[in-house]
């Protein structure tokens, strides 16, 4: 875990934002996970088949206002996938008919949107930075009125090992993936029944983010009340392909910041949607892909009709993995297993012990009676 790797301090700017790397190499093959905070946030995942792949920043060129190509993963032919996903603008909207529905709202109801890229973020330094548990806190506002003294905060986690996170909604995750935890505390709403939504764009190598699939479950031991998981693939339109990468999500958010079920909200998406020119609202898309840039955008949404808007808390969190090669499935666990087992197993344990008794009943020679004198 770097912070802004191979910076010449005398470089930086006030204000300039920073480059957190996270380098996890495994026998063969190496993870980059770089967020950036200049500009919109962003971050990239870069995959290569080389054990020492490193990262290499022109800060110079970085820093000044064209920053096309001035970051690489050398060597460059070892990059067999990458990925970025920038948090790109707040929308926010008066839901006057309670509906929780962006596609049923007139567009007078929307507010002007929240851009990102004008954030102020405040500096990773060592009181947001946990080395040991490969942990950073990145947290800005935009300083006006509205906003008021409202945080969004992206708290990044890398993983050494499979497991899952200690609070809801517990994402089952690999050594191959990252978790960003997005939270929306304390921010001004500008109407009295506000709803946001949040507008992600991806861009993605040698595959585009092109598809979102839903995967449904009858298990909700660790997101109680939810039993379905969304997944933006990376993958052809093809089910028989296997996905390069993914961001995957359970649709649900929280309005406290210690998620407890009577506070849970559900959230939706829109269908992604090409556009020519993703991500160019963060540095660090250029810097790592040059002047092309096509990708994808999709906006993930708050609430549902009849739910509590933004203002009974004044708090949302959304929890999402970014990880290459196929998402992780959830399975049975061993409490739902156990049920199951003592649910079905009794049974079908009564009827093979009765169709036993039956059939050594049958096969007892009967008793003859004898005529009574």
């Amino acid at each position: 875990m770097v912070l802004n790797p191979g910076l010449n301090t005398s470089l930086w700017p006030p204000g300039g934002g920073d480059l957190l790397h996270i380098r996890a190499a495994g026998a063969s093959d190496t993870l980059h996970f770089l967020l950036c905070s200049r500009g919109a946030p962003a971050l990239l995942l870069v995959h290569t088949n080389n054990s020492q792949s490193t990262v290499k920043v022109d800060w110079s060129a970085f820093l000044s206002h064209n920053a096309t190509d001035s970051l690489k993963v050398e060597p460059q032919s070892s990059v067999i996938y990458s990925s970025a996903l920038v948090f790109v603008r707040l929308w926010e909207y008066d839901d006057t008919n309670d509906t929780a529905d962006p596609q049923q709202v007139p567009d007078s109801a929307f507010l002007p949107p929240y851009e990102l890229q004008n954030f102020t973020w405040a500096p990773l330094d060592n009181t947001t930075l946990d080395p040991e548990r490969h942990r950073a806190r990145l947290c800005g506002g935009d300083g006006s009125p509205g906003f008021g003294n409202g945080l969004l905060c992206l708290q990044l986690s890398a993983f050494e090992a499979g497991g899952r996170d200690q609070a809801w909604p517990r994402l089952l995750h690999s050594a191959n993936a990252s978790q960003i935890r997005v939270g929306l505390q304390g921010l001004r709403p500008r109407a009295e029944r506000s709803r946001f939504l949040l507008e992600l764009q991806a861009v993605a190598w040698p595959q585009a983010m092109e598809r979102v699939e839903e995967q449904r479950y009858i298990d909700d031991e660790y997101t109680p009340s939810i039993f379905k998981v969304s997944q933006w693939l990376s993958a052809p339109n093809s089910t028989s392909s296997s996905p390069l990468g993914f961001i995957q999500w359970k649709p649900v958010a929280y309005r406290r910041p210690d998620p407890v079920l009577e506070e849970a909200t559900p959230c939706g998406h829109a269908a992604p949607v090409a556009l020519a020119l993703a991500g160019s609202a963060s540095a660090l898309v250029p810097a790592f892909y040059g002047p092309r840039g096509p990708g994808t955008a999709l906006n993930i949404s708050f609430g549902i009709a009849g739910d509590a808007f933004y203002n009974s808390t004044r708090f949302l969190s959304w929890t999402l993995l970014v990880g290459v090669a196929s998402p992780l499935v959830d399975s049975f666990s061993p409490l739902v297993l156990s049920i199951m087992a003592v649910g079905l197993g009794t049974p079908l344990l009564l009827l093979l012990v009765g169709g036993v008794w039956l059939c050594i009943r049958r096969l007892r020679p009967q008793p003859v009676y004898q005529p009574i004198n």
